[in-house]
């Protein structure tokens, strides 16, 4: 395809497209000419620096054309443009992605994800044995979908990062690990070598998720460090110690 050649009346235009930009823009935010782009023939577009403090590195852009055979610009468009290294709006995203963990309340309903990559169909084999078992299980509750690998994968980095893993401040004060205690219910199928249950309600994680390596000061082997009793003197009294009273 042939480039376009120069336009001489369009490109001279630059008052043209100036006034074309002045007369939308928000006054005295029209800076220099930046300079003309030939679009096709006898379209062009000028572009001026846009000095508003809220478009830092935008410009404006002011696209003429003129008709065969005519010596007039004529305006065709005028946009707000940005430039490199213009300060834009973050990227849009849908409404049913924005949701994070905690914005659910009682009432409220997530849509279905039907190509959810967390899920996948409760029959289909995964490979692994025990895996394998417990989604056939779990199909005979009536659940068309159970976690993939990938969903167990992500669940377990959650769990193990969070508030309720090994390396957590809770844990890392605790003299013993949630393995040894009795209030650990060791959850069934792939994660049970790394999580359970807690069962105690004096513990900060009950009826959470808890990594094996997590702990805290409610294990059940593990007692307070008790200090022998303080021995106190009975009191002294002095019967035959004078008493002074003083008048006030």
């Amino acid at each position: 395809m042939a480039t376009p050649k120069p336009d001489a009346v369009l490109t001279s235009a630059v008052e043209v497209a100036r006034a074309a930009a002045v007369e939308i823009a928000e006054p005295g935010t029209v800076g220099d000419h930046l300079g003309a782009v030939t679009e096709a023939d006898r379209v062009t577009t000028h572009s001026f620096a846009c000095t508003a403090a809220a478009y830092p590195g935008w410009r404006w852009a002011v696209t003429l054309s003129r008709a065969p055979r005519a010596r007039r610009a004529t305006v065709s468009e005028v946009h707000l443009l940005p430039g490199e290294g213009a300060l834009l709006s973050p990227e849009w995203v849908p409404y049913a992605e924005r949701l994070a963990p905690g914005d659910i309340g009682p009432a409220d309903r997530t849509p279905y994800v039907e190509d959810d990559p967390l899920l996948e169909p409760g029959f289909e084999a995964t490979g692994e044995e025990d895996v394998d078992q417990v989604a056939t299980w779990e199909l005979g509750l009536g659940r068309p979908r159970v976690l993939s690998a990938e969903g167990r994968d992500a669940a377990a980095t959650r769990w193990f990062e969070g508030e309720h893993g090994p390396a957590s401040e809770t844990a890392r004060k605790a003299s013993r690990p949630c393995s040894t205690c009795g209030y650990f219910l060791p959850m069934s199928g792939a994660l049970r070598s790394v999580f359970g249950v807690c069962a105690n309600e004096w513990s900060p994680a009950d009826g959470s998720v808890v990594a094996l390596g997590f702990g805290c000061g409610a294990h059940s082997e593990v007692d307070v460090e008790r200090r022998p009793p303080e021995r106190t003197d009975p009191p002294v009294l002095d019967d035959d110690a004078e008493i002074e009273f003083v008048e006030r």
